[in-house]
């Protein structure tokens, strides 16, 4: 796979979710690099098979395979240390299912509007909205790009047009489209009954207006998580972390602060 790495110390391992590539999480990085990440952390961007500069191979033919994946490049990686785990979207069930086989070797673990229920039509969602349109915007932009924004932009704006830009939009254009297919077609992850309970620092966050997975599945897996934030932010959908860094960041760094103080 490939992999961006930054910093040192710790090791945290962060994984995207569908359709994109490690770009996604790079905003993150605010976090990482200001007082929150002191004294230090090393982070491990994957780009998963099929997705950014990885590509899909045959035998990967399913989330579980990921998830198989990621097990053996945990061993590759980090050997015995221990590490925290971020994940989006669909990151957010594979680092579950991660958990779910070492919980022991965890830090913690911060899941981003993740997906819960892996079977689209059995999700709990709320209905698309737009809070706020910016036509002479979208009017300007190519049609496949104003497409791609308007699919899951909930406040449109400058700003928010060149985060989806700069750390969205490469993702959805470097996918291995026939990877993708063949992982879709099994994207659930089967855990053992009474695997999903992770007892340690846990960030659960969601968007509100987030249309894709929505926010009441992850509200009804809370009781697995007792030591867990949940947080479901307005103005925010499914890419809350960059439609609202204001709020998403210093709930991030309490995160790796509460890792902090379990460790020592």
């Amino acid at each position: 796979m490939y992999v961006e790495r930054r910093g040192r110390g710790t090791p945290v391992l962060l994984l995207h979710g569908f359709g994109v590539d490690h770009r996604i999480l790079l905003p993150l990085e605010a976090v990482f690099e200001g007082a929150a990440g002191e004294p230090g952390w090393e982070r491990i961007y994957p780009d998963l098979p099929g997705f950014g500069r990885t590509p899909g191979r045959d035998d990967v033919r399913g989330s579980d395979d990921v998830v198989g994946e990621l097990v053996r490049f945990i061993g590759a990686e980090f050997g015995d240390r221990p590490f925290a785990l971020v994940g989006n979207s669909w990151g957010g069930m594979l680092a579950r299912a991660v958990a779910a086989r070492m919980p022991a070797r965890v830090l913690g673990l911060c899941l981003l509007c993740p997906a819960i229920v892996a079977e689209r039509g059995a999700r709990d969602l709320p209905p698309r909205t737009v809070l706020k349109q910016a036509p002479e915007l979208t009017s300007s932009l190519p049609a496949t790009e104003r497409e791609l924004y308007q699919a899951e932009a909930v406040v449109e704006s400058p700003a928010d047009w060149e985060r989806f830009r700069e750390f969205v939009l490469p993702g959805l254009l470097a996918v291995d489209e026939a990877a993708a297919r063949r992982i879709e077609a099994d994207y659930g992850v089967r855990l053992e009954p009474g695997s999903g309970r992770y007892d340690g620092p846990t960030l659960l966050l969601t968007g509100r207006q987030d249309d894709i997975v929505g926010y009441r599945d992850t509200w009804r897996v809370l009781e697995d998580y007792p030591r867990a934030t949940f947080a479901v932010l307005d103005a925010a959908g499914h890419n809350a972390p960059l439609e609202r860094p204001d709020v998403v960041n210093p709930l991030v760094a309490d995160w790796l602060r509460r890792i902090r103080a379990e460790a020592r």
